[in-house]
């Protein structure tokens, strides 16, 4: 089983394989031409996104700077729309869903490390180079949610549709549809009411 295959499947992988680190240098190159953009160079963003491999819908706006790991194991609906300093770190499958929005600095970080030291550490592999073990768990964001500024979200977590996240929140559990939800770690306050504004 290759590296890739393993690290999209949750399992532990060598993040220094070749096909991996060919990737993510790939894309963290256009993630950096893009983050030098400006909104008049829309044609110049679109070519660089789809190089990526960011699978979009219609209308989807990426303010900039923006931060892939490796972009082609996101997928973003449509009508969604992310500030400054978007930051996915995608080594397993991110889905966005349709008319999401995030405020400046979310960040969506699939990666994951060995709670036990022994497993975590950096150890030469079967090349001689430095490396460590990691793994990853796919994180979801279904439609109509807003993700306010600064909010990380963590591997494993699914956030239901039409829920808002508060400003500064760390996302560790899923949240169900209809939440506002918010803190260190985030935890439900209450449902949103389909009354209010």
């Amino acid at each position: 089983m290759s590296e890739k295959t393993k690290m999209l499947s949750g399992e532990l992988y060598d993040p220094s394989d070749e096909e991996l680190l060919a990737l993510r240098k790939k894309c963290h190159g256009l993630c950096l031409k893009y983050s030098q953009t400006t909104e008049e160079d829309e044609e110049i963003r679109e070519s660089l996104l789809k190089e990526m491999g960011i699978v979009r819908g219609k209308n989807v706006y990426l303010q900039g700077p923006i931060y892939f790991d490796y972009g082609c194991f996101t997928s973003i609906g449509e009508n969604t729309y992310a500030n400054f300093n978007l930051t996915v770190l995608d080594v397993c499958p991110v889905t966005i869903g349709k008319n999401v929005f995030m405020g400046t600095g979310v960040s969506i970080v699939a990666p994951l490390h060995p709670m036990k030291y022994q497993e975590r550490n950096i150890f030469m592999n079967d090349k001689g180079i430095m490396t460590d073990k990691e793994y990853g768990k796919p994180i979801t964001i279904e439609d109509n949610c807003w993700i306010a500024s600064n909010v990380t979200i963590c591997g494993g977590v699914t956030i239901g549709a039409g829920s808002v996240i508060g400003a500064g929140s760390v996302v560790t559990r899923s949240i169900p549809a209809n939440s506002f939800a918010a803190g260190n770690p985030c935890k439900v306050i209450r449902s949103i009411d389909n009354n209010e504004l």
